[in-house]
């Protein structure tokens, strides 16, 4: 899958401009993104990175890395996701970067999604959903999670997202409406961010391959 990864990733750069700051999502597929961007660097204005890995991969190919807060509204957003049905609705957060790639998500006014092809499903959920927790409210959110979803949470022992936060992904869920479920998992005390990416879903998702479909 490893040349599908590159193949979408480097497609994706067919949505860059001239002068962009671009938003750079998280994972292995945005991995050879970054790489075909750095070869492209001198075009653009910088980048503002979803994750630590991330920018340390941005500043190793000499690209700027700037803080959301400064760059103001982006034009552009690349990132990979874990599933992706056929109404672009993602599961995301399985590299534990899902609420800094929500942030630059909202803040993006395109969101163009790459994939290799086994990431796409008719209905989402046999990936386990991610879910950001405040660290004192685990239990708590994982008993909610469980009342509301009939899924299983399991917290991923030994992983602290970049925001000093836990994760718990919720096993054997169905998402027929994702955008319902996200909102209502969203009013959960304690819940820092849904992977769900449903409300702002992505507006173009690249499928690797010979050659990258466009969706």
């Amino acid at each position: 899958m490893s040349e599908a990864k590159r193949l979408a990733g480097e497609k994706a750069i067919d949505y860059v401009e001239d002068g962009m700051i671009v938003g750079v999502g998280t994972g292995s597929t945005v991995a050879f993104f970054i790489d075909a961007l750095g070869r492209i660097k001198h075009r653009i204005a910088g980048a503002v990175s979803s994750s630590e890995q991330s920018t340390e991969r941005l500043r190793g190919h000499g690209i700027e890395v700037i803080d959301l807060n400064n760059s103001g509204p982006l034009a552009l957003y690349v990132d990979g996701a874990d599933e992706c049905d056929p109404n672009k609705c993602l599961i995301k957060g399985g590299g534990a970067a899902l609420t800094r790639e929500k942030i630059i998500a909202e803040a993006s006014a395109k969101f163009v999604c790459i994939v290799d092809p086994a990431k796409r499903v008719d209905v989402l959920g046999k990936f386990p959903l991610p879910v950001e927790v405040i660290p004192m409210a685990r239990s708590l959110v994982a008993r909610e999670i469980l009342a509301h979803t009939g899924g299983q949470p399991v917290w991923r022992e030994g992983v602290v997202t970049d925001n000093g936060n836990w994760v718990l992904d919720v096993h054997g869920l169905k998402i027929v409406d994702p955008v319902a479920m996200e909102r209502e998992l969203n009013q959960i005390p304690g819940v820092v961010s849904v992977g769900l990416f449903a409300r702002r879903r992505a507006d173009v998702v690249i499928v690797g391959g010979e050659p990258p479909l466009v969706l």
